[in-house]
């Protein structure tokens, strides 16, 4: 018989995600917003994306052997409630009720977790749910993930899970041992958001666009250190300042922040609008680099004895998606691999809670090669949709895609990339981009402007055949994910200027043609038309939107845009110049 098991996220109510083992191999996993069209997908539960799942495998819930889910009551007999009652002092009401009723969100979290499976069809008196703690989650989903045999070192950091905040611990013979968790309001990750809020952003949504903010500004020009400090062993962050709850929010318009009115008396107002300017291209830097140093003296305090052993490094958790540090961390003498779960945010702890019981049962899990996990949609589906939309587009089946496509992209049109299954976490990967030439001056611009309608400072990264990569990045490193930041190498820079960023550096997809047959084509295509094998790619969406899931998504997020060309599976579709643009509103339907 084999194991089957299905993990669910949404614990924390913002991305929740459905994924699906069976004997040890992922056959589906997804992700609750791109069905139901809702950025985040905030308070809803993983309905779509299980549905998904258990219908792309062919199996029905009574062929489910348990239902695994990050999120897991925590005893009071262990610090963590006791460390968050302690910390909160001034919210007094808060702190009772983490030691009073501390696993209230946790049985919350079972109802709504029981109603969605009843919706799916399971029979609850005969379904199997096993809680994972979260971060245990986070650190399964990168260990179990990475295929790594040696002894591995597992970091993660994030805003927060019951209580834990961030994980050090090894994992060794398919094992996962715990070394040290920090407690709210210590977190890293939560204090990187709360600056985040203050930098005009939304927390879980806005942080890599500090991350990109921050290269335009100067690190040394303000001295940030009084937020947070770790010592002896222990983070403690400036709950006068950051990561606060209750009286000390700072509130505007009715909204209260997880920073107080005491840093914007330091900082200054908080910033609005989307110009990156001064004095907050600096605070962007200075948290940055304010996020780098501590998350290295932790490693070094806690992982550095592992990794000098074997160099290996399994990275988790929301803080595992700043490119910027794992840069760093690469850079380490005393690391050989560093491998980043590339849905590190909450939605991949549906794959952690899902890996780790498959382990737990003696059915090892394969090593994650690539996350095109998702949905994927024929050419008669492609034409039905087209058929059904009120903009009646103009399609044409073509044979030669990427000859075709590398031809309008070395001409410096942008074309929407909609090819395959749609990819799981939150890079696009070449299932569902928008693809440029990167040699082609003002394309990134340009997309920017009239394509996804965001703030012009915005960084576009580069996908590379696995041939160029090593020229290109100066490295062997795998980055099969766009998962880490590489410098440029001299000559590159200006070679491919569209998808180098400020500090000289790309956030890179190298790519292996065994699992993206097509992509790797249409790169292969453009490098014999412009001397390069790298093409501009950023997600199939506009500002605001989850990415492009399905062909009639595709086409409304087109007709919403300026773009001209898309191209799905084997149909292109064409717009006439003078019909770019037209609002959403008139065209936006759903499946």
């Amino acid at each position: 018989m084999a194991l089957t098991l299905l993990g669910l996220s949404g614990a924390l109510t913002h991305d929740p995600s459905a994924a699906l083992y069976i004997d040890g191999v992922l056959v589906a996993a997804a992700e609750e917003e791109r069905f139901v069209r809702d950025k985040h997908a905030k308070n809803r539960m993983p309905y779509e994306a299980a549905k998904f799942c258990l219908d792309f495998a062919g199996i029905k819930p009574a062929d489910v052997d348990a239902v695994a889910i990050p999120f897991a009551p925590i005893s009071l007999s262990e610090p963590a409630r006791w460390h968050y009652a302690k910390r909160y002092w001034y919210a007094p009401e808060r702190a009772l009720d983490a030691i009073l009723s501390g696993n209230r969100r946790y049985y919350r979290y079972r109802k709504r977790i029981e109603w969605c499976l009843q919706q799916l069809g399971f029979d609850l008196k005969k379904t199997e749910i096993v809680p994972v703690e979260h971060h245990l989650a986070h650190a399964a989903s990168a260990y179990h993930c990475s295929g790594f045999q040696e002894k591995t070192a597992i970091l993660g950091i994030d805003g927060k899970g019951e209580y834990a905040t961030t994980f050090f611990g090894y994992g060794e013979n398919g094992r996962i041992h715990k070394l040290k968790e920090f407690y709210d309001p210590d977190s890293l990750g939560g204090l990187y958001g709360a600056l985040t809020e203050y930098l005009g952003f939304e927390m879980l949504d806005g942080e890599y666009k500090v991350m990109g903010m921050a290269p335009y500004g100067d690190p040394g020009r303000y001295d940030f250190s009084r937020l947070a400090k770790f010592e002896n062993g222990e983070l403690t962050i400036n709950t006068d300042y950051a990561n606060v709850i209750g009286l000390r929010r700072y509130k505007e318009n009715g909204k209260g922040y997880y920073f107080s009115p005491k840093l914007v008396d330091w900082l200054g107002p908080r910033r609005s609008g989307d110009v990156a300017d001064d004095p907050y291209i600096h605070y962007a830097a200075s948290m940055q680099k304010l996020f780098e140093d501590l998350s290295l003296q932790m490693i070094d305090y806690y992982l550095a004895d592992i990794l000098r052993d074997t160099g290996r490094l399994a990275f988790s958790g929301g803080g595992a998606l700043n490119v910027k540090l794992n840069q760093k961390i690469i850079a380490r003498p005393d690391v050989r691999e560093l491998f980043v779960q590339p849905a590190s945010g909450d939605a991949g702890t549906a794959v952690g809670a899902a890996a780790y019981v498959s382990v737990q049962r003696g059915v090892a899990v394969e090593k994650m090669e690539h996350v095109y996990l998702g949905p994927a949609y024929s050419n008669e589906d492609v034409i039905a949709a087209c058929a059904r939309h009120p903009a009646q587009p103009a399609w044409q089946r073509i044979g030669q895609v990427p000859q075709r496509v590398a031809r309008l992209l070395a001409d410096g049109h942008p074309v929407a990339w909609f090819q395959g299954r749609m990819e799981f976490g939150p890079r696009a990967l070449g299932g569902r981009s928008i693809l440029g030439c990167p040699s082609v001056a003002g394309v990134a611009d340009r997309i920017n402007a009239q394509i996804k309608f965001r703030e012009r400072w915005r960084p576009f990264c580069p996908s590379m055949l696995d041939s160029v990569g090593p020229q290109m990045l100066n490295s062997g490193h795998p980055a099969p994910f766009m998962t880490f930041t590489f410098e440029v190498a001299q000559g590159w820079k200006e070679r491919v200027p569209e998808v180098v960023h400020e500090d000289g550096t790309s956030r890179a997809q190298v790519l292996k043609r065994e699992y993206n047959p097509r992509y790797h084509d249409l790169m292969s295509e453009l490098e014999k038309l412009t001397g390069n094998g790298v093409v501009l790619n950023t997600s199939l969406n506009r500002r605001g939107e989850p990415m492009i899931c399905s062909p009639t998504d595709a086409l409304n997020m087109f007709f919403g845009s300026d773009l001209q060309y898309l191209v799905m599976e084997d149909i292109l579709v064409v717009k006439a110049a003078e019909s770019c643009a037209v609002p959403a509103s008139q065209v936006d339907i759903r499946n």
